[in-house]
């Protein structure tokens, strides 16, 4: 801690920083094919370069990068090539993980540097980012839809600007637009332009979220791989508020410890994770009843394996009549409640800053992809 105090934290974030991309950029140079092609590429550029291309595959033989459209392309390569395909592999959900603690920690450092945090209103004038960034990515699955086989489009956004809007790059993207946000706004703040920095903040996020949002609408009415749904959105966000404010309502009646220490902190919370919830069983069991022109794959790996169990688990005959999606609803509000009851009215005082840092970030993993698999199916993505 000595040298910490003496150094100075947020000098040590920077330093730990910039040692890593010159570690990774002078191993990429004198170890190329190690250190670029089998490992950065390998694991983190290779499959957000397939999902751009809307490819099964990209292969990296060392000498160029070409893309299969194929399983037999995909799998017919030589034994020293390098193959990515669009997802997560285990070595990058580690490695995004790590990053995204690192950026977390820094996200606390910055608030500490300029005293913010400590306001409450900011956890409410960063939602709209959240719902933000899920609308945003529901545009490059637009982008896929337009160039499907069936359609065979130019891209709305062509390569490679596309891949700022693929996971986990745009979680980089929406992370520099809200910090440029905030900045501005606190800076309008202390300039008496505006009298309050976190409402400044909504607006500018909710601005994003609409001017997202109806790029969309006007996409859907131009390209016919786009339709629109809205009544999705509608039930979606109903049950969800329902399911959310009814919690909200039980916990206060019944054990109101629960929401003491967060209070409409919490009710968000659940609501972004009901949002997930309810948008994954809706899409997965229930899109027929919308009309939808697809049968949903879920994106989100725990509801795919929720899927799986239940549906080894009961018979055909109950599945059937009540879908093999409702346990991952059930799962995300048990333990969005079980968190906001952790941060009870101590930790809340003890350590504002940080409770009101991760709850955001808690409230932005149910909700950013939430949010996604709302509009996308809104959308019939």
């Amino acid at each position: 801690m000595d040298v910490i105090d003496r150094i100075g934290a947020v000098r040590l974030w920077v330093a730990a920083f910039l040692a890593s991309v010159a570690g990774l950029a002078t191993g990429s140079t004198l170890a190329h094919r190690t250190v670029y092609d089998g490992f950065i590429w390998r694991y983190f550029w290779g499959p957000v370069a397939a999902d751009a291309h809307n490819a099964q595959c990209a292969i990296n033989d060392g000498e160029s990068v070409t893309y299969g459209y194929a399983d037999a392309v995909c799998t017919g390569v030589p034994s020293d090539a390098f193959v990515a395909t669009p997802g997560y592999t285990a070595v990058s959900e580690v490695g995004y993980m790590i990053v995204g603690l690192f950026f977390l920690l820094g996200v606390i450092l910055l608030l500490r540097r300029l005293n913010l945090g400590h306001n409450r209103n900011l956890f409410f004038g960063l939602v709209p980012f959240m719902l933000f960034g899920g609308v945003l990515r529901v545009v490059e699955d637009a982008n896929d839809s337009v160039m499907g086989p069936n359609f065979g489009g130019e891209a709305l956004i062509p390569y490679p600007t596309n891949t700022l809007l693929i996971s986990p790059i745009i979680y980089f993207t929406v992370f520099f637009v809200t910090l440029g946000a905030l900045l501005s706004s606190v800076a309008l703040s202390r300039r008496d332009y505006v009298d309050s920095y976190p409402k400044t903040l909504g607006i500018i996020g909710a601005v994003l979220f609409v001017l997202t949002f109806a790029s969309l609408i006007i996409v859907s009415v131009l390209r016919d791989s786009v339709g629109f749904y809205p009544s999705f959105l509608l039930v979606t966000v109903g049950l969800a508020s329902v399911i959310a404010y009814g919690i909200y309502w039980l916990a206060e009646r019944f054990a109101p410890e629960i929401n003491r220490g967060t209070g409409y902190i919490g009710l968000v919370v659940v609501w972004s994770h009901a949002i997930d919830g309810v948008a994954n069983v809706l899409a997965s069991d229930w899109s027929d009843v919308f009309g939808l022109p697809f049968g949903y794959v879920p994106k989100h790996p725990a509801n795919a394996t929720v899927i799986s169990i239940t549906d080894s688990v009961l018979p055909a005959s109950v599945t059937d009549v009540i879908g093999t999606s409702w346990p991952f609803l059930l799962i995300k509000i048990v333990v969005a409640v079980a968190i906001v009851w952790l941060f009870t009215d101590d930790f809340m005082e003890e350590s504002p800053r940080y409770a009101i840092v991760m709850l955001m970030a808690i409230a932005a993993v149910g909700l950013g992809p939430g949010t996604r698999d709302m509009i996308r199916a809104t959308f019939g993505i």
